[in-house]
């Protein structure tokens, strides 16, 4: 489908200076449940700046990652695209991201802008880290605080086994510059301050990705979790998504020092559902992470994009919206093509009001790697209110009306014979413009591809240079 940019950023692009360009922030939490923010409907965690956000914004209510595990999920946020056009139908770590197409950084930087990194990577090979492929700006990944014999006997045993696996260090705590033991999502949140304050006078680009609310948030402190009203083992989760929503509001002051909030675009969204086996909720739908991973809570996400005067406040958006969208709306607000590799459309029409319709007629779903793990397998198509998905291809098809039936309890396949084949047709339709399944390569863990340490990482001339 071709894609066109809207009239309003073709009218303005060319009278933009660079100093004058949009800022972007992207903001890709791990494991966010569709129903663990406050905005969304979460009575037991306050989020009041991701709130805010939203407030300030756009809240989108049918917002899907297409191939939901960690690194598929942002392999087709850089890139734009479905992940399956590139061979990733499941996991597939360590399987390389295209280098014939720019990927979202590369793009941008290859349009003036600075382009920064911050946390978890988890995309492409080993020689594809984020310095490689078009961030210019990498946040070093500090080292973590490694546990006494003493604090390990201190702490609740199923923690200490988790801490076990890593010869004693943390997950979630680091050391500062100071040699100080600080909370790493807080660390973060600094690193977006200092790269803000470095950048304010250049159109830049950040791309924040906390190790946090991923597994095991079990080190989350009492001054976290005390602010939350959850229980049980969503408790420690509470507390992660918490200092999630302080950052957010760490950087929205650092915006606002420099006067640049309302030239700046900050987009929330999560890389897959959530982590049903640690208290995240995926409220009212069901499934997520760890279990029911065919349902629509594995696959609907929390999305919020906010720019205050250039986009409406206090919307909900009810259309179909994917990840790969991201790339095709930031690269409009920039005021450039829509590459034509890219899958996504220009969000900002459809959030304004000026087009109609859904951005997406439909979106799919191929997640049927041999070798990967057996609960992530999903074929699906999404259409209006309906959702028709089965496991593997020799299973038959299940319809559910979402609008009707949220839990996805009733399979009305049966009845509606003929939306079963309009909606099966589509997807085999779709499955013919992909790559075929290819082998995974035999290392499937490319490591974090952050350089160590404090400060920022800066790309070379040679390493900006390539993919154009």
């Amino acid at each position: 489908m071709k894609k066109l940019l809207s009239f309003s950023i073709l009218f303005i692009a060319p009278l933009l200076s660079a100093a004058e360009k949009p800022n972007v922030v992207l903001i890709y939490i791990d494991d966010l449940g569709y129903g663990d923010l406050g905005v969304y409907g979460s009575k037991d965690i306050p989020t009041p700046n991701i709130d805010r956000l939203a407030g300030e914004g756009v809240q989108c209510k049918a917002s899907y990652i297409t191939n939901p595990p960690c690194c598929p999920s942002r392999c087709s946020l850089v890139m734009g695209q479905y992940a399956q056009r590139f061979g990733k139908y499941g996991m597939s770590r360590g399987l390389p991201i295209p280098e014939d197409r720019p990927t979202l950084a590369r793009f941008l930087s290859n349009h003036g802008y600075v382009t920064g990194h911050i946390g978890k990577w988890d995309i492409g090979t080993k020689k594809q880290g984020p310095l490689n492929v078009g961030f210019t700006n990498v946040a070093r990944n500090p080292p973590r605080k490694k546990y006494s014999k003493k604090e390990l006997a201190d702490l609740p045993v199923s923690l200490r086994k988790q801490l076990a696996k890593k010869g004693g260090k943390s997950k979630y705590y680091c050391v500062d510059e100071e040699g100080k033991t600080t909370w790493l999502t807080d660390y973060d949140g600094d690193s977006m301050v200092d790269f803000v304050d470095r950048n304010k006078s250049r159109p830049f680009f950040l791309y924040w990705s906390p190790e946090a609310v991923h597994s095991f948030n079990t080190e989350a402190p009492e001054r976290l979790t005390k602010r939350t009203r959850a229980r049980g083992k969503r408790r420690k989760l509470a507390g992660a998504i918490v200092s999630v929503d302080d950052q957010v509001g760490k950087l929205l002051q650092a915006l606002e020092k420099h006067k640049l909030r309302r030239n700046t675009l900050v987009i929330f969204s999560s890389d897959n559902g959530a982590n049903s086996g640690e208290g995240g909720s995926s409220t009212p739908y069901t499934g997520g992470k760890g279990g029911g991973t065919q349902k629509e809570g594995w696959v609907r996400v929390p999305t919020i994009l906010s720019m205050p005067g250039a986009l409406p406040e206090g919307k909900q958006y009810q259309g179909l919206v994917a990840n790969f969208d991201f790339y095709s709306t930031i690269a409009a607000l920039s005021g450039q093509k829509i590459p034509a590799h890219c899958d996504g459309v220009d969000l900002f029409p459809y959030l304004k009001g000026e087009r109609s319709g859904p951005a997406h007629e439909y979106l799919f779903w191929l997640n049927n790697q041999p070798d990967d793990a057996v609960r992530r397998h999903l074929i699906a198509v999404r259409w209006q209110d309906w959702r028709l998905y089965k496991k593997y291809n020799k299973d038959p098809w299940q319809l559910f009306d979402l609008k009707s039936d949220p839990r996805e309890e009733k399979n009305i396949a049966a009845k509606h014979p003929d939306i079963v084949k309009q909606l099966s047709a589509r997807h085999s339709a779709w499955t013919k413009t992909l790559v075929p399944l290819g082998k995974v390569p035999e290392v499937r863990r490319s490591g974090p591809n952050i350089p160590a340490g404090h400060g920022w990482a800066m790309a070379s001339a040679a390493s900006s240079d390539n993919t154009k």
